[in-house]
């Protein structure tokens, strides 16, 4: 009996380092690090640009383009069941719907206040191209593992943040996520071979080789493994 208490424990146990290494490992044995430093929300590279915009409406427009990206893998990631992007996005509008509407209720008012001059409709229009450039922006087929990875990261935190409180996932991981757009590969081991059609192949001779698998300049001459300029884990 002991013996079988002892099994289903390291069953158990198993069971959960599985579930605890399978976010990193969905794709990758290790994945790229996008993380990068929180943001205020108006710097230029973060999304669609806001003229004359209050810091009220800049930080509207970083919930709305984290809330779009969020949107977007939950469309996007579901080739990977385990990364969660829709029922977790699903949660995010219940939990934080209230934040949510009122992020697009200031947009709204942003859009028509900027372009009064030309009517209601003009401010409509620009609100529409906001939303459909923002949703553009986070489309990715070269990224989309990493950008999903980070996109069911994200969305998990947002989550369990509490409610009135999305705006800060937005400031704190808006940055990474944006990161996450810039396509990377495993970062674990090296991949030379099927990078470069002409690249060199490693000589394989046993007699440039010793016992020890160690390669044997004095008889092959300098090792042309790896090519020249190509590193470790590159993109």
């Amino acid at each position: 009996m002991k013996v079988l208490r002892t099994a289903l424990a390291l069953c158990v146990a198993s069971s959960g380092l599985a579930v605890a290494q399978s976010a990193s490992a969905q794709f990758f044995l290790q994945s790229r690090d996008f993380s990068g430093a929180a943001v205020v929300g108006d710097e230029a590279d973060l999304g669609q640009p806001l003229p004359g915009a209050t810091s009220t409406e800049t930080r509207a427009a970083l919930v709305w383009h984290m809330r779009a990206a969020l949107n977007v893998a939950a469309l996007q990631c579901q080739f990977e069941p385990t990364l969660l992007t829709v029922p977790n996005y699903n949660s995010i509008l219940a939990d934080h719907g209230d934040e949510l509407k009122g992020a697009f209720d200031t947009l709204t008012k942003y859009f028509i206040r900027v372009n009064k001059a030309a009517g209601l409709k003009a401010g409509q229009a620009a609100l529409d191209q906001f939303g459909t450039r923002t949703y553009s922006s986070f489309a990715t087929v070269a990224a989309q593992y990493g950008f999903c990875q980070t996109a069911a990261s994200i969305g998990r935190d947002a989550v369990f943040a509490p409610r009135g409180h999305f705006a800060d996932v937005a400031l704190a991981r808006s940055r990474e996520l944006r990161n996450s757009l810039i396509p990377w590969g495993e970062q674990r081991f090296p991949r030379y071979i099927g990078r470069d059609r002409n690249a060199p192949m490693p000589r394989l001779d046993a007699i440039c080789w010793d016992k020890k698998g160690e390669w044997v300049a004095k008889k092959c001459g300098a090792q042309n493994w790896p090519p020249e300029g190509v590193g470790i884990a590159g993109r």
